[in-house]
């Protein structure tokens, strides 16, 4: 596969973008004898969300990815137009991709089909066509399905649902061999009237909990909250094995507070680390098609690999450990300053701001563009960016359990993933400021309270 020969100013450096085209879902994130493997939802040859492949990169560190030759082509009956989102299942050295088939039929009505292909060198796989019958009482939006491992070595999938009276479920499925499935029912016993679809679903384990993660589709902004086209975020509880998920007391929580995250997906790899990857792409159609990098012929990206953990009664997220392999030579150090302009070497950073017991209020503005303001007394953190396409200014923000102690931002070009207090809270978006616009400035700090700020320069 080549890369569109120029990839523009807003190029992207370490994170996972497409060669040209359009990318969209990360799908079968799976470790597979020794190596990492992400797939992702691809249009190879425009940057619209027509139809769909499933690109592949892999790695052997988390850090350095190496494009592969596409994996699912929309060639067949049951997928011919669009080789729709799934995920990955590595067993007796062989690696079981499942994945939605896209049809539009003769009438042009949707058809879906949940589709197996396996594969025994992780590159090259064999379609092995739909594996599971329509299920009634639902639309053809049926989706995305996601494959685990049970505790008696048996297998468990959750797809994403539409009921006919046009809301959200997502259906549980159970299987002895990966090949014949047996439908359980809803996942959740209770009704939840939660949107009128939810796509991308996936079911975490930890030691004493659960989490239901997925992303539903039609809610109302309320307040702070699910001010985005579409929201990912996740339900707290235990997984049973009759296949039911029993949720605890603590409400639908967005996972990323950002502008552009959705449909994340998990993975378990072989340090027993919950490792997770979303797409920075979810946008209204008009201000997708005026992303700058339309013009140099690809667009999106996926997140870099966050570790999810549960503690608290919540899901925190942290940058795997391996992005410290990025940084190059000696950090850049500045300590006590209630005011300052730092001169960012590149446009791929990593950036720590910390307070040695907490912060008071201040302001943070990143290439005259993009800025992060707390403000202490409300224990809230707003960042806000300038929209491409009307050039105003537009917010996302959030109150926080704990009081602020730490800032931890990945920069690059077009990019800015933002974790507060180690992970309690993230934000996700694009951003594309003007080339010459180099500086970070820190602004409006409270006396007493001034941050403690390190700079990496990072690998591009």
């Amino acid at each position: 596969m080549t890369r569109t020969k120029n990839r523009g100013q807003y190029d992207l450096g370490y994170h996972i973008t497409p060669p040209k085209g359009l990318l969209n879902d990360p799908n079968g994130l799976v470790q597979f004898k020794g190596v990492y493997h992400v797939f992702y939802q691809w249009n190879q040859n425009d940057t619209t969300h027509n139809t769909k492949s499933w690109g592949h990169v892999t790695s052997t560190d988390l850090v350095h990815w190496t494009e592969q030759p596409v994996a699912l082509e929309p060639v067949d009956w049951f997928d011919k137009n669009g080789c729709y989102s799934g995920s990955a299942i590595a067993f007796e050295n062989k690696l079981y991709l499942f994945y939605t088939g896209n049809v539009r039929n003769g009438l042009n009505e949707r058809e879906s089909y949940q589709c197996l292909a396996v594969s025994e060198d992780g590159i090259h796989f064999e379609k092995k066509g739909p594996i599971l019958n329509q299920p009634k009482g639902y639309t053809a939006h049926i989706r995305d399905p996601k494959v685990w491992q049970g505790k008696n070595n048996d297998w468990w999938m959750v797809l994403g649902a539409q009921k006919e009276e046009l809301t959200g479920d997502a259906l549980v499925y159970h299987s002895d061999n990966l090949m014949d499935w047996i439908l359980k029912g809803s996942l959740l016993d209770e009704e939840f009237d939660f949107g009128f679809m939810w796509e991308c679903p996936d079911l975490v384990q930890f030691n004493q909990k659960s989490a239901f993660i997925f992303s539903p589709q039609g809610l109302l902004a309320k307040g702070d909250e699910f001010n985005n086209l579409y929201h990912s975020g996740y339900l707290t509880g235990v997984f049973t094995e009759a296949g039911k998920f029993l949720i605890d007391q603590q409400p639908f929580k967005e996972l990323d507070r950002g502008f552009e995250f959705y449909a994340p997906q998990t993975f378990q790899d072989d340090k027993g680390r919950q490792i997770l990857f979303g797409w920075m792409g979810v946008m209204e159609p008009e201000v997708e098609a005026a992303v700058p990098t339309v013009q140099d012929g690809w667009i999106h990206n996926l997140t870099i690999p966050r570790e999810l953990k549960y503690s608290d009664g919540q899901l925190k997220q942290q940058p795997v450990a391996e992005l410290r392999q990025l940084r190059q030579g000696s950090p850049l150090i500045m300590e006590g300053k209630a005011e300052a302009s730092l001169q960012l070497p590149t446009f791929q950073n990593e950036i720590l701001v910390e307070w040695r017991k907490t912060a008071g209020s201040f302001k943070l503005q990143i290439r005259k563009n993009s800025s992060i303001e707390y403000d202490a007394r409300l224990n809230r953190v707003e960042v806000s960016r300038l929209n491409w396409l009307t050039g105003k200014r537009e917010t996302r923000a959030v109150t926080l359990k704990n009081p602020l102690t730490q800032l931890h931002l990945f920069l690059e070009s077009s990019s800015l993933e933002l974790f507060v207090n180690k992970g309690e809270e993230v934000f996700s978006l694009r951003y594309f400021p003007e080339p010459e616009a180099k500086t970070m400035d820190i602004s409006a700090c409270e006396t007493g309270k001034e941050p403690h700020i390190t700079l990496y320069t990072l690998e591009n």
